[in-house]
């Protein structure tokens, strides 16, 4: 096995195991390296852009950098970092072009030493929390914008954890009041759709309005370079899109808020400014077709297909029947948890008739939600995770089972752990000790209890932000 990020490795593949249940997770684990390394920032970009002779070639296009008399990095996400020493890479390679650019990243991202040689200026901001840091950090990309000229060419690296990284609020909203709506929001159940939906109607950044300030100062030309982490990958998600046209409205905003009994707990400046944008259609933010992104392109370069892909090799290659059974896992994160037993269920009946393979593999991906209801440690996976046991333990499961749940950028929700696996292993633990499932849930603590069942995933931060990954393996 080449395991590289899985920290706990030794914990998870103790000798208690049996023969079936030590073999399952020897797959699951090794399937989670091979995801992590397909989705790595670094080999997203080399294999979507390339320069040769000047020219830049991403996917289907091509660009004379000679044409262009300074280029200019901005953006920011969890895997923003390894974007940018990417993009370094290629420019420094082939010609000592001019450039410069700041961007915003978690704190606890990688590389920190390799930022030391570069040109690039790195402000550590929060997430999912906005701060001051990251407020600043936004008002200098804006000021380089508008500092460009036309003959300028600008990238901008977008990856998943943008929303909060890169605050602007507006005018009349000031960021302890952004701060408040993004806590309501993060603890409401609201997808992630919904939630980027109000922050880019309370952004001069998000939800088209990077490619507005371009148009309405420079008209430089601005290459903006994505990686997914929302379901159904749609550009103006991810992030918030703020270099894409926001098909949503002042008006949506206002009815998620109501439909998440928010309304009235939100600061009375956001209220009154989402109201103002009801009223004024002036505000909205642009459209498409808007003349503002005439010189703007957006390239998806990379999302948790990547990562699929090579888990259905890998598996494919050790004899298993692989199913990607779903790339829109959406939901109440214990609900869907349930539900994964009628997955199972299915599956096997399905494979039975069949004759297929004994070894079943099983994939989704999506990103669930969680409704804090407690003040327990834990996050989406595992919540998940944990309404599977509750779910399934006073049925009976007449199969080997392995099912992992992973967020592949390393750290899911207030806890430590990227996610945890639960296996006939831990059903057998958790119900020889009497441990309550219930009363986890109910606290949402599922991270305390994968760590007392010494069955949470621990990689720390590993540069990634795409999808989660739910694999699901089964041995008959």
């Amino acid at each position: 096995m080449l395991l590289l990020y899985i920290k706990n490795t030794a914990q998870l593949l103790l000798s208690d195991l049996n023969k079936n249940q030590k073999m399952l997770r020897e797959f699951g684990l090794q399937a989670l390296e091979i995801a992590i390394q397909a989705v790595k920032s670094k080999n997203m970009m080399e294999k979507s852009i390339k320069i040769q002779n000047g020219i830049l070639y991403i996917q289907n296009d091509e660009y004379d950098l000679d044409r262009y008399e300074k280029i200019y990095i901005i953006g920011g996400g969890k895997a923003t970092a390894e974007m940018t020493l990417s993009l370094e890479r290629f420019l420094t390679s082939v010609k000592d072009f001019n450039y410069e650019g700041i961007i915003n990243i978690p704190p606890n991202a990688k590389n920190q030493e390799l930022f030391k040689k570069s040109k690039i200026s790195i402000n550590y901001a929060s997430h999912p929390i906005p701060n001051e840091s990251g407020l600043r950090g936004t008002i200098s990309m804006m000021e380089l914008v508008e500092n460009s000229t036309e003959n300028d060419l600008i990238f901008c690296l977008i990856s998943g954890g943008g929303s909060a990284l890169l605050p602007l609020p507006k005018l009349d909203i000031n960021l302890e009041d952004l701060q408040k709506v993004n806590s309501l929001l993060l603890s409401s159940g609201a997808s992630i759709h919904e939630i980027n939906t109000i922050r880019k109607h309370l952004s001069d950044f998000k939800g088209g309005n990077l490619a507005k300030k371009l148009y309405n100062s420079s008209k430089a030309t601005l290459i903006c370079l994505i990686i997914s982490d929302v379901v159904g990958d749609n550009l103006d998600s991810i992030a918030s899109g703020p270099t894409v046209p926001d098909k949503s409205t002042f008006k949506d905003a206002l009815k998620i808020l109501t439909h998440y009994n928010l309304l009235e707990k939100i600061p009375s400046s956001v209220k009154a400014h989402l109201k103002k944008g009801v009223e004024d259609k002036n505000l909205e933010n642009p459209k498409p077709n808007d003349e503002c992104f005439n010189k703007i392109h957006n390239y998806l370069i990379g999302s948790v297909v990547t990562a699929v892909q090579e888990i259905k090799s890998y598996l494919n290659e050790n004899t298993f029947e692989v199913t990607y059974f779903s790339n829109e896992i959406i939901g109440e994160a214990k609900e869907f948890g349930k539900s994964i037993h009628s997955i199972i269920s299915q599956y096997i009946e399905r494979s039975l008739d069949q004759n297929k393979s004994e070894k079943i593999a099983l994939i989704g991906t999506g990103e669930l939600t969680v409704t804090i209801r407690g003040n327990g440690i834990g996050g989406r996976n595992q919540e998940m995770l944990l309404g599977f046991l509750n779910y399934i333990k006073n049925k009976k499961l007449n199969i080997n089972f392995l099912i992992i749940g992973a967020n592949l950028d390393g750290i899911e929700g207030n806890s430590k752990a990227m996610g945890a696996l639960v296996d006939n292993f831990v059903l057998e633990q958790m119900l020889s000790n009497n441990i309550d499932s219930k009363k986890y849930i109910v606290n949402n603590n599922s991270n305390q209890f994968f760590k007392k069942l010494g069955a949470e995933l621990i990689t720390g931060p590993t540069g990634c932000n795409v999808n989660d990954l739910v694999l699901i393996l089964l041995l008959r």
